[in-house]
């Protein structure tokens, strides 16, 4: 029976291959849907664990978490440094952990921050040893890999944050590779991460400087030993503050929650933002368009299934004979219904296998071609479980579609039909 019903859509061709098209790009908006808004929420779950807040400059708190995060967009601006022991001092707060942004190497973040800031999403090396000095880095595993950069590896940071190399480089200032981490799946795969001395020096900002560093010096006679005779006053007045982009903070108590964030908004240039609110804010608004795609996509399924049930039951009107024949030869009911619903299920089968292809190209260029689905770890080799059942309803809709056909057939009268046949 599946050879005669394969000859059968041979013999019309360019209507089933039409129909295999049509079903196909149902199942493959589907598996678009399926594949972005799964693997984008699931990365947001992964990058913002252990984070739960973020203290930035003042302006939108989804930018802030974007910036700080998930280093997918540029910062609100910049905070004192003194934020970070404000911060730490505060009544609940397990850490405070500095980050300092502004340049990057061949698209990718350099960013100065601390060793607790691996450690907070669970990464750990892969060879080497943390930074400890400045200019040292460690590279991610996703740098590593892209870069062909190892141990003892000297780079040039590029002003700019991750968007080409075209700014200007801080060619004074090498950075050194000391270290390597193990892939983890979350952002930190693609960040370099250094001191944050390291990000002010390249940037021509003098670190404040501890009164044992220099012998019992204050800062302010360093620095005017340092600058030829100027005063502290002018080299302060010309000197820029050293300054953090951002503080992720992680909660030690649930009364943290309910206090900081209020606590660091009265503040005048301060702005807190909670990760998972801004995430849930961003979800809901993408889920409002992508439920609206959705929604085509299943027309476009049905309109599927409606087309192959118009094109079997023409086909079966001009075949009526053959199907006769085979009744009067001694095929079964089950049979005939089993020819018909096999080149339902044949079509959809394509058509399905068609989507599933199509849906993970489209999702392999996007991520290849875009470089901010790629930040957010778009992948096409991976398979949702989801998938599975969107295949299951596709083969539905095509045996549905071929039941009602051979249905007909079965009702109609032999004698009568092979009459009309001569």
């Amino acid at each position: 029976m599946i050879g005669l019903s394969l000859a059968y859509l041979r013999d019309r061709a360019l209507n089933t291959a039409l129909n295999i098209l049509l079903l196909g790009l149902g199942v493959a908006s589907l598996v678009i849907l399926l594949l972005f808004s799964s693997q984008l929420e699931n990365r947001f779950d992964r990058d913002a664990q252990g984070i739960d807040m973020v203290v930035g400059a003042k302006g939108s708190p989804l930018q802030l978490i974007l910036s700080s995060v998930y280093h997918v967009d540029i910062p609100t601006g910049n905070v004192p440094l003194d934020t970070v022991e404000l911060l730490r001092r505060q009544l609940g707060v397990a850490e405070a952990i500095p980050l300092a942004l502004g340049d990057s190497f061949r698209s990718f973040r350099i960013v100065g921050t601390e060793p607790a800031y691996p450690a907070l999403l669970g990464a750990s090396l892969a060879d080497g040893r943390m930074f400890a000095a400045p200019m040292e880095a460690v590279i991610g595993a996703e740098v590593a890999t892209r870069t062909g950069a190892g141990l003892g590896q000297r780079f040039v940071g590029g002003h700019g944050m991750g968007g080409g190399d075209e700014g200007p480089k801080h060619e004074e200032q090498p950075f050194i590779v000391v270290g390597r981490l193990k892939p983890t799946g979350t952002v930190i795969d693609r960040l370099i991460l250094t001191r944050v001395e390291s990000v002010w020096s390249v940037h021509g900002i003098e670190a404040p400087h501890a009164d044992d560093h220099h012998d019992g010096e204050t800062a302010a006679e360093h620095a005017a030993h340092d600058h030829d005779g100027e005063s502290a006053e002018e080299h302060a007045a010309h000197a820029s503050p050293a300054e953090v982009t951002a503080v992720l903070v992680r909660f030690g108590s649930p009364i943290a929650a309910v206090r900081l964030p209020g606590f660091v908004n009265r503040q005048t240039n301060l702005q807190a933002a909670v990760p998972a609110v801004e995430v849930s804010r961003l979800l809901s608004l993408v889920g409002v368009g992508l439920d609206a795609v959705r929604a085509f996509a299943v027309l476009l399924m049905i309109t599927a299934g409606l087309s192959i049930f118009v094109a079997l039951l023409t086909a079966l009107k001009e075949r009526e004979a053959d199907m006769a024949m085979l009744r009067v030869i001694g095929a079964s009911r089950a049979a005939i219904i089993g020819q018909v619903a096999s080149e339902g299920l044949i079509l959809a089968a394509a058509g399905a296998a068609l989507g599933l292809m199509l849906g993970h190209g489209v999702i392999a260029l996007a991520a290849a071609n875009i470089e901010q689905l790629h930040q957010l770890g778009l992948s096409a080799a991976r398979f949702h479980p989801g998938e599975a059942w969107i295949v299951a309803a596709a083969l539905a809709i095509g045996l549905i579609a071929a039941l009602i056909p051979a249905l007909r057939v079965l009702q109609s009268d032999i004698a009568e039909t092979l009459a009309n046949a001569r």
